[in-house]
């Protein structure tokens, strides 16, 4: 697949306040480097951009060494709280401001829309505005005359396509930008947050003509929201920055989860420990099903468990899966894995995987609500992967086929419950 973006260490540094170092020789010390070729002597005590924190310098990184590769026909979302460096990315790559450092490498043309009226003049009128904007982005005349009635008609403007712009409401503004930079021929289309001043109908219309965008046409998409319900319904691959630093890459249901855990990590743990987890972290669990179902209850007259697993693997390796059932005091009762019931590793793949096995229940299991607890593990016992009271298993009925009544109390060691009818899929 041919790359349509390459983005090389790029880094994108701002001044705060008042410009220039302070002292003439400073200022001649940074004009000299420029005049050589070589970087920025008072850039390296530049900050990472961090808002919540007062900093010591009058430098911050926007962006800091980012890198990745967009394939084309690729929809990827760039996701991340305020100030992370989404909406600075995006104007690097549509050419509107030039990086500090690192390189930028795009194979055809870029349709952006960076902003409420980026590309429009207020004095003009829309269908001026609309040629002028063709023209910006590289069109032909005979090119955007073509394409203009489909224009007109998607931004719903008719009646004010002949009134300047400057008259035009918040959301007309976005409705004409969004029509002319969807309909023109670029290979690349990039699109920031400005979709959320739009209704509901148009933000609808908008992901709806996005999507004919990448997979009807084979354009490459780049989207940037807060809406990650929009992010999921459009994008198959995600980018997650954080504090001017790409963090995670990747499928984008495992992005959107990582950028849902960090926000979690933000509300109570250090930032340290979250990227710890996330560097150890080589296996994703996305999906869990039991009994075909996201309803976690199971029947004791059934005897069994039927689980559907569904992840993404970054490595090739053998793992085990572990199951702990535990009660609702947090003591672990039940205990079973692939390895210790089967005596087999799973060999798993780098991409999308399911892994799907019944499991037994055991004769002494009560009716009541379990905390599950999933473990994956290297032979050895080594853990890449946990994921601690998962899901809340309830189980109905009365006891297994033994008739004897158990109380979790009596059970002072785990109970192993057997696994059978095994399997594991690569989807990718």
């Amino acid at each position: 697949m041919a790359k349509a973006i390459k983005v090389e260490s790029l880094s994108k540094a701002y001044q705060l306040g008042d410009f220039g170092t302070g002292t003439i020789s400073r200022d001649l010390e940074r004009f000299w480097a420029r005049m050589r070729g070589k970087e920025d002597p008072f850039l390296k005590i530049g900050e990472i951009n961090d808002r919540t924190t007062k900093g010591e310098s009058d430098i911050v990184w926007s962006l800091n060494d980012i890198n990745f590769e967009i394939e084309q026909g690729d929809a990827v979302g760039i996701i991340g709280r305020n100030g992370a460096g989404k909406s600075t990315l995006l104007k690097i790559l549509s050419r509107v401001t030039t990086p500090t450092k690192g390189s930028v490498k795009v194979k055809g043309r870029i349709a952006s829309l960076l902003e409420v009226g980026t590309g429009f003049h207020p004095e003009l009128t829309g269908r001026e505005n609309i040629y002028l904007n063709g023209a910006i982005l590289g069109m032909r005349k005979k090119e955007i005359k073509r394409k203009f009635d489909e224009i007109v008609d998607f931004a719903g403007v008719e009646r004010y396509i002949d009134t300047p712009v400057k008259r035009y409401s918040s959301g007309m503004y976005v409705r004409l930008a969004f029509a002319v930079a969807a309909h023109l021929e670029s290979e690349i289309l990039i699109v920031d947050e400005v979709l959320a001043v739009g209704d509901a109908e148009f933000q609808k219309k908008c992901l709806g003509k996005m999507n004919d965008v990448s997979k009807g046409e084979g354009r490459t998409v780049l989207f940037v929201s807060h809406n990650m319900g929009s992010v999921m319904q459009l994008c198959n691959k995600g980018i997650l920055l954080h504090n001017s630093e790409i963090i995670f890459k990747g499928d984008i249901n495992n992005t959107i989860n990582e950028y849902a855990r960090l926000s979690q990590y933000n509300r109570s743990n250090s930032f340290e420990k979250y990227l710890e987890n996330l560097k150890n972290n080589v296996i994703t669990i996305s999906e869990i099903k039991i009994n075909d179902s996201d309803n976690f209850t199971v029947d004791i007259k059934d005897q069994k468990i039927n689980f559907e697993f569904s992840g993404y693997s970054f490595i090739d390796d053998k793992v085990d899966i572990e199951i702990h059932i535990l009660n609702s005091a947090g003591v672990g009762l039940f205990f079973s894995s692939l390895y210790y019931t089967q005596g087999i590793n799973l060999n798993i793949q780098v991409g999308k995987f399911k892994v799907e096995f019944s499991m037994l229940l055991p004769e002494n299991i009560t009716s009541g609500d379990y905390n599950m607890n999933i473990n994956v593990t290297k032979p050895g016992n080594a853990y890449i992967y946990k994921m601690e009271n998962v899901v809340k298993l309830n189980i109905m009925g009365s006891s297994c086929e033994s008739g004897k009544v158990y109380n979790n109390n009596e059970i002072n060691s785990y109970c192993i419950m057997s696994i059978e009818d095994y399997s594991y899929k690569n989807t990718i």
